[in-house]
């Protein structure tokens, strides 16, 4: 038997999911670990962004999501820690670990300080990138000390290649995000809406996305139940929503999810700009999430240049708004063909993406570490 590695995991939050996706997968992935024999630590900031807005912005409904995290989550052991004499406690905290693993969403002190110990304890390094600022902002990634990581985790093959080729990383694994299917899979439900969106307005990354495949399209058809969710909309984003009919209904907790797709005869995908361009091939926490509960799903122009999926099989693609509101008409009349493609989908999700396989390949990558 392989003996067992101590994992830390540095993470913006995992206790809120508040604007924060990628606290989805690591959940997942960080209970799977521990399913596996190995011994898991996570860490977060006291006080963190997305944790602050959750319990100023949601009330009562923050209170209720964190503790369904909690209940949903028993394994994982979470450690707070803050800036203030921060070098201390990571001296005494990672003094046992084997691989540490630091998410992008860090204060580069926090990380640079992580790296400045590797040699007196002798732990492992790894940089886990879920975000397109290696695109988009590579100043940002480059106050990290990335020289003195043992390898990166990128979240899509474009990704992987801009550490190795544009910042010298001489080992960088392509490692996708993955569903977490003990929380998401198919609930029976009655279907009460006909179009659900979720996902925030993107800083501006995805507004015109979402006015051509989202709200055009639900203006043209006011008789159906369409129903968003998500956070940080502006006022002007609010009155479009409303303007066209749609029903916003704010913050969903991520564990809540699986709900509301059971409710919904269909879901909407619209990545951001820099998903369909550059970064081509990289699909968000929310296609793998609506795949697993067996939605069959309308995607906003994205290419699957990894060959992660099966086009046209797991999930349909549109070319313009005028198709997506053509495609939901359709699909809305044929029960047959939204439960042919939301079983395909899902099909793939069990056999390919799930946070198991994620955590499995993630032991893999470190005993390539050891070698």
């Amino acid at each position: 038997m392989k003996p067992a590695l101590n994992f830390r995991f540095f993470a913006h939050s995992w206790v809120s999911d508040w604007n924060h996706g990628n606290a989805h997968f690591l959940r997942g992935l960080a209970r799977e670990l521990v399913r596996l024999g190995h011994n898991v630590r996570c860490y977060e900031q006291l006080g963190s962004w997305s944790l602050s807005n959750l319990v100023n912005q949601e009330g009562e409904r923050a209170i209720d999501a964190i503790d369904e995290f909690r209940r949903a989550f028993p394994e994982l052991d979470i450690q707070f820690y803050q800036t203030e004499g921060f070098a201390e406690f990571a001296a005494n905290q990672l003094r046992d670990a084997d691989v540490v693993i630091i998410h992008e969403w860090n204060q580069p002190e926090i990380v640079n300080t992580i790296l400045s110990l590797k040699r007196s304890l002798g732990f492992r390094t790894l940089f886990h990138d879920t975000h397109h600022r290696a695109y988009t902002s590579a100043g940002e990634v480059l106050r990290f000390h990335l020289h003195l990581f043992d390898g990166v985790l990128a979240f899509g093959e474009a990704i992987r290649k801009i550490y190795l080729n544009g910042f010298g990383v001489p080992r960088a694994w392509t490692f996708h995000e993955a569903a977490d299917v003990e929380r998401f899979f198919p609930l029976a439900a009655n279907k009460d809406i006909d179009l659900l969106w979720i996902g925030n307005w993107g800083d501006e990354e995805r507004s015109h996305e979402l006015e051509e495949f989202l709200i055009e399209p639900a203006a043209a058809m006011r008789t159906r139940k369409i129903v968003a969710h998500g956070v940080r909309y502006p006022a002007s984003a609010l009155g479009k929503l409303a303007e066209a009919g749609i029903d916003f209904r704010g913050y969903l907790p991520n564990l809540r999810a699986p709900e509301a797709y059971a409710r919904s005869a269909l879901a909407l995908h619209v990545p951001r700009r820099q998903y369909t361009n550059g970064l081509s091939g990289i699909p968000t926490i929310r296609v793998f999430e609506a795949l697993a509960c067996g939605m069959p799903l309308l995607c906003a122009p994205w290419n699957d240049n990894e060959g992660l999926f099966r086009p046209g099989q797991d999930y349909l693609a549109v070319a313009d708004g005028h198709a997506m509101q053509a495609e939901v008409a359709l699909l809305l009349s044929d029960v047959a063909a939204r439960r042919q493609l939301g079983a395909s989908g899902l099909e793939t999700i069990r056999k390919r993406h799930t946070c198991a396989h994620r955590a499995q390949q993630l032991v893999d990558i470190c005993e390539e570490l050891g070698r």
